[in-house]
């Protein structure tokens, strides 16, 4: 099984295809056998939720950007970055991905030519927040380094990156144009994918501006909230569900956070209705050494004056 085309052009249009230089990259199509993971690679565990649904998006309209590897022998390379997207290749059951071959592993250069790459092309929504997700992933940017880079707001990158969370099917439209940013960022007001879905399919077939998609998802909320309280405690997990809406600027707070503090950091509201605001903020940690580094971190002005 082949890389589906057609659906974009990813980071293939950013950079030329071709030698560029000894220490440059160049841009191929390569069997998946020939590529080897890194045994050097410092993340040993990759989450089976997420590689299942990057899988299935891989599937659904192929590997928008290319992964990163350096020659070892003829016909033979190692990744030194994008091992998650190679898991989720192989899973998709394709036999070949896109790939920048470098004869370094020096990454900066690289990165810098992406970055200014990014700043000419004119790239659709879909293609510019997977960019947004590789310069992340493959380079350790935190969402304000990449912001400062970029010349936009923490904020525009982050509702970039959320409409990576649509399903698969949504991302082809998008990746076809038959869907706007515009309308994608409306839909991830539900929670609900099936009723993405539905609703992405109007909005194909019947023209539905992002004006009227935000009314539907409002109209959706109202029912959800409606017959939580009629319904007693299955009302109560639909409120949990319509609860779980987070406002751009919660989820850039959450962002902060988990730089503050080095861990996951996840906020939760306690009510589906948007007047209680009341809710919890929660911190994960890995252990008691763990949660006594981010006790430090806390009382880090306190301790400092002691």
């Amino acid at each position: 099984m082949s890389r589906k085309g057609g659906l974009g052009r990813g980071l293939g249009s950013l950079l030329p295809i071709g030698e560029r230089g000894e220490d440059s990259s160049v841009y191929r199509e390569l069997p998946l056998t020939s590529i080897s993971p890194n045994l050097n690679q410092p993340r040993k565990a990759f989450d089976e939720e997420s590689l299942n649904s990057l899988s299935a998006s891989i599937a659904a309209i192929g590997v928008l950007q290319p992964i990163l590897v350096r020659v070892v022998s003829d016909n033979s390379y190692e990744i030194i970055a994008g091992e998650r997207r190679f898991r989720a290749a192989k899973r998709a059951g394709l036999d070949r991905i896109p790939a920048l071959v470098q004869s370094t592993d020096e990454l900066g250069s690289l990165e810098r030519a992406v970055v200014e790459n990014l700043h000419r092309q004119d790239l659709n929504p879909l293609e510019e927040a997977s960019a947004y997700q590789q310069l992340i992933e493959d380079f350790g940017l935190t969402h304000e380094t990449l912001a400062l880079r970029m010349g936009k707001s923490r904020v525009s990158i982050t509702n970039s990156l959320r409409i990576l969370q649509l399903p698969p099917s949504i991302l082809g439209m998008i990746a076809q144009g038959l869907i706007s940013a515009g309308h994608a960022r409306a839909l991830l007001g539900s929670p609900d994918r099936i009723y993405q879905e539905k609703l992405a399919r109007r909005i194909v077939d019947e023209g539905l501006s992002v004006r009227l998609v935000e009314e539907e998802i409002r109209k959706e909320r109202e029912s959800i909230t409606e017959a939580a309280s009629a319904d007693g405690a299955q009302g109560r997990r639909k409120v949990d569900r319509a609860s779980s809406l987070k406002p751009a600027v919660v989820l850039e707070l959450e962002e902060i956070l988990e730089d503050l503090f080095s861990t996951r950091v996840k906020v939760d509201f306690l009510s589906a209705d948007p007047a209680m605001q009341r809710g919890k903020v929660v911190i994960e940690f890995a252990s008691l050494e763990d949660l006594e580094r981010i006790y430090k971190v806390i009382m880090a002005d306190t301790l400092e004056q002691e």
